[in-house]
């Protein structure tokens, strides 16, 4: 009797196991689809685009934020985000000081909301759970909270706060994985803001550090809590992040092309690609477990877009097997598949009016 338990324990693993390799391989080639915005001066819009099963794009649809774009660059990163479960989605709209809700749907979007982003020129948007922040890039610059909740934005009393440095040039806004923490980068002061988060969501002052490279950009953050920044000078830098600010790990790490300005970590935490809109380029690191930074490729290409290419934002799918980067000289939107080893292989393109702005990606 116990030998026929043994046996039917084993099997029972033996079940689990495939069930288990199953699961992973169907969600691998599992489609999602990718946003951007036009950011039309005459009426923003988001437009969608199915993702199938091999990261080739098609048309979905376009859907109307309710507010205006700006017409031209958003000198920014995050302007379009998805929520933590995927099921909705953020755009700012630079041109009418607003910033929308839309519910993600299998068949495309529907616009929740449309509410005051809490200052002027919204560049920027991150979420993390029922909290949503805009960074305003007009005048001095600014952040502003709010609640999410089904179908719309509630304003969060307290929560709007000056950028740390007052610079006129701040890039993106985005919560630590826990949520504690705001990070702004500031280009022209060379700066990077941390603010902390209490409990209801406000955010206190922030504590200002220096950038190790010039011009802090596009960031994101890996799996476990590092700060992992492009600069537009040329070069990536790593920091920890905490209420005492930024301190630095890897210091100003050159890519060898010009301007990095656009940066994405993939979802395993192991890799960071900067978008080098002067080189044409995407710079891809590995990132350690300490946070170092360290270039996959000597010359710095990990990815050659071309000539005029101006590559700007980055998304990874959902299932971190693809990157999409929106390639702005070419007016498309270009798809790479990510290998285990971080190269990266072509999976097509699609085309995108001239002027888009901002990528997500599912």
């Amino acid at each position: 009797m116990h030998r026929i338990r043994l046996v039917l324990l084993g099997l029972a693993v033996a079940a689990a196991l495939v069930l288990a390799a199953f699961a992973s391989a169907a969600d691998d080639g599992a489609p999602g689809a990718v946003y951007t915005l036009t950011n039309s001066a005459a009426g923003n819009a988001v437009l969608a685009f199915n993702r199938a099963a091999d990261g080739t794009l098609t048309p979905q649809g376009s859907f109307a934020t309710g507010g205006f774009g700006s017409g031209a660059g958003l000198g920014s990163q995050s302007s379009i985000v998805l929520g933590d479960n995927g099921r909705q989605l953020f755009a700012v709209n630079a041109g009418s000081n607003s910033v929308s809700l839309f519910d993600v749907r299998p068949d495309g979007l529907a616009l929740d909301a449309s509410v005051p982003s809490g200052g002027t020129q919204p560049i920027s948007v991150t979420v993390h759970d029922k909290l949503l922040y805009v960074l305003n890039g007009g005048g001095s610059g600014s952040i502003s909270g709010f609640t999410v909740g089904k179908g719309g934005l509630t304003p969060i009393a307290g929560s709007t706060r000056p950028l740390g440095a007052g610079s006129s040039g701040p890039a993106q806004v985005q919560f630590s994985p826990d949520g504690n923490l705001l990070v702004v980068t500031e280009k022209t002061s060379k700066t990077i803001d941390v603010y902390p988060v209490d409990k209801n969501g406000v955010a206190g002052t922030a504590v200002v550090s220096p950038s190790a490279g010039v011009t802090p950009f596009g960031f994101d953050f890996d799996n476990r809590g590092h700060l992992l920044v492009s600069e537009a000078g040329g070069s990536a830098s790593s920091y920890n992040v905490s209420v005492s600010g930024a301190s630095v790990i890897s210091g100003a790490v050159p890519t060898h092309q010009a301007a990095p300005c656009w940066l994405v970590a993939s979802k395993n935490g192991r890799y960071a690609y900067t978008a080098n809109a002067g080189g044409g380029t995407i710079s891809g690191f590995s990132v350690g477990q300490d946070g170092s930074l360290a270039l996959l490729d000597p010359s710095g290409a990990t990815a050659n877009l071309g000539p005029g290419s101006h590559p700007l934002d980055e998304a990874v799918s959902g299932n971190g097997r693809y990157l999409y980067n929106l390639t702005d000289g070419y007016h498309t939107i270009t798809g790479f598949r990510i290998a285990e080893d971080g190269s990266l292989t072509q999976s097509g393109t699609i085309a995108v009016p001239v002027g888009a702005a901002g990528i997500a990606a599912r």
